[in-house]
């Protein structure tokens, strides 16, 4: 009876029983990978750019010279360190099957593995074909979508670099690299849907939906 129940819910969200079976497997499109490597870096700047630090800049031999002294939020450091290792964040996110739209990629446990995990709390034996210890290790998706945020990043680097300095006070990250850019000529819907891990605080430029 408890295979017949595990069966159910691994058919519902993996679209088989079996776990060597691939048709589960849906990897992120360019849309879904841009659209998380934006709200990841927005909320790491939006982190950052709490302090009122200010830095000094510049090099002489004799000390002498003045430095230049610069708030830390309008520095090219800042930028630097916020892009540091962004694309490891994705291995924090688990992929929720139960899910059809970009929000599938999100942080927090899926619906289906709370399900397991409480069916195993309860001395029930479930065999998902892998050991218990890796059921919370990030899937193949999470690991390929890590893999297409770093090309992303190493070929829009420039374009961030711009959307930072002259940019982002008027327009959000995911319209100015992701649709207008990135996806330039692509379907960029997923851009607009909702999303549990966006900082709605950005939310104040100007996002009525441009025409695609």
């Amino acid at each position: 009876m408890y295979y017949i129940i595990i069966c159910a819910i691994l058919f519902i969200s993996y679209g088989s029983c079996s776990p060597e079976n691939d048709e589960g497997v849906k990897y992120a499109d360019k849309c879904e990978v841009c659209k998380i490597l934006a709200i990841e870096l927005e909320n790491r700047l939006d982190e950052t750019g709490k302090t009122n630090e200010v830095i000094e800049t510049g090099y002489s031999v004799d000390d002498i010279k003045p430095k230049k002294r610069r708030e830390y939020k309008k520095s090219e450091l800042r930028l630097l360190e916020s892009l540091d290792g962004i694309c490891e964040k994705i291995l924090e996110y688990n992929i929720h099957k139960e899910r059809t739209d970009s929000s599938r990629f999100a942080k927090g446990m899926s619906q289906t593995f709370k399900t397991l995990h409480g069916l195993v709390e309860k001395g029930v034996k479930v065999d998902l074909g892998i050991p218990h210890e890796l059921w919370d290790k990030p899937s193949v998706e999470i690991t390929n979508m890590k893999s297409k945020c770093e090309s992303v990043l190493e070929d829009h680097e420039s374009d961030i670099e711009d959307w930072y300095f002259n940019h982002q006070s008027e327009v959000p990250l995911k319209k100015y690299l992701c649709q207008d850019r990135a996806l330039k000529n692509n379907n960029a819907a997923c851009l607009y849907e909702s999303h549990p891990n966006e900082n709605k605080k950005g939310e104040t430029h100007n996002n009525e939906k441009d025409e695609l």
